[in-house]
């Protein structure tokens, strides 16, 4: 009897070592590998304001190729804000797989976290931008107030809508393009072109946190007289309030290009890497350049871009980021506190 009740003890103890053996195998598995293996893959992807219609289309078209390429189903999370505060929410703990925000200087506050490895911004073609913008004002129909070009901004009774550029990348291209303006027009003379942008921002009604804000507040809230936007946003609003908006294109205005890249940290870690790079690749494919174009991004394809000539002015006066020494520097002398927009917004 003691016979049998030894090997009983003997079994249950060979049992539980399996068992905890097993446990200890699972709990040093790697987790971004399950996921890897699994027939489902799930990514997040944190965007700026205006490019809520985009992805909606893009998604569904990058679910069925990435089906047929890979066997797997994948499902795509959204994130939408002011591309500044996208870019801080991911430092801070947004698990973003990929970002794909208004402007380089944003991912780059990122990279600097650690989250995104150096040389992001040659990883993908035309540093990293699937397609471009610019920046257009949008006016009531009729323009009542003769709205033509930046000169008209700065004049008396004028109300201007534009969101921040602390919080909105969309926003720092606006200031860029309308300094580039002044610069041209003054000469270089610095005085006078920041005495321009002061009675700019003085004519600023409302200054939201991001552009999609800035585009409910002028549209759907009927504050203002104009709206500095993002082209997309301006030609979105004329499409779908043809009877109330019109869009005008100032001389001078600004090449925009939105970047895009693998937060590589989180990316690692949920094992997306193969998913996330294959997402943003994909929007360098015909159909998702077009796609761009139907919802008013200017592809960097350029043969594509063509074919939206009459969507398009092809033949706007643009300065680039580089005009500006690059987003890096650009940053540090407008941007960043105490830099030249707080100067001037101060005043």
């Amino acid at each position: 009897m003691k016979t049998k009740n030894r090997l009983k003890k003997g079994i249950a103890l060979g049992m539980s070592m399996v068992l905890l053996m097993g446990a200890v195998t699972g709990c040093g598995s790697d987790k971004g590998k399950d996921k890897e293996e699994s027939d489902t893959v799930t990514i997040t992807n944190v965007s700026y304001d205006p490019t809520r219609e985009l992805y909606e289309q893009y998604n569904k078209i990058f679910k069925d190729y990435y089906k047929e390429k890979t066997g797997k189903m994948i499902e795509i999370t959204q994130s939408h804000g002011g591309s500044g505060s996208q870019a801080r929410s991911v430092v801070e703990g947004n698990e973003a797989d990929v970002v794909t925000l208004a402007l380089a200087h944003d991912i780059t506050l990122i990279e600097e976290a650690g989250m995104i490895e150096k040389g992001w911004l040659s990883e993908f073609e035309g540093n990293s931008s699937p397609y471009t913008s610019t920046i257009t004002f949008l006016v009531r129909k009729g323009n009542e107030k003769g709205i033509k070009d930046w000169d008209d901004l700065v004049k008396d009774g004028v109300e201007i809508i534009t969101p921040d550029p602390k919080s909105s990348g969309g926003a720092c291209w606006n200031f860029l393009a309308a300094w580039y303006y002044a610069d041209k027009k003054f000469g270089g003379d610095e005085a006078k072109i920041k005495e321009f942008m002061a009675k700019l921002y003085k004519n600023v009604l409302v200054m939201d946190s991001g552009a999609r804000g800035a585009t409910t507040t002028f549209v759907e809230n009927g504050e203002g007289d104009v709206l500095i936007a993002w082209e997309n946003e301006a030609l979105l609003s004329v499409k779908e309030h043809p009877d109330d908006y019109e869009m005008v294109t100032p001389s001078i205005s600004i090449k925009a290009e939105p970047s895009v890249a693998i937060v590589d940290e989180n990316a690692d870690k949920n094992g997306t890497q193969e998913a996330a790079k294959e997402y943003l690749n994909y929007l360098y494919s015909d159909d998702a350049q077009k796609l761009a174009g139907q919802n008013f991004y200017r592809p960097s394809n350029q043969k594509i871009l063509e074919t939206f000539s009459d969507t398009f002015d092809l033949s706007v006066d643009m300065c680039t980021i580089d005009d500006f020494g690059g987003w890096d520097q650009a940053y540090k002398d407008y941007f960043q506190d105490d830099a030249i927009f707080d100067e001037i917004y101060n005043q």
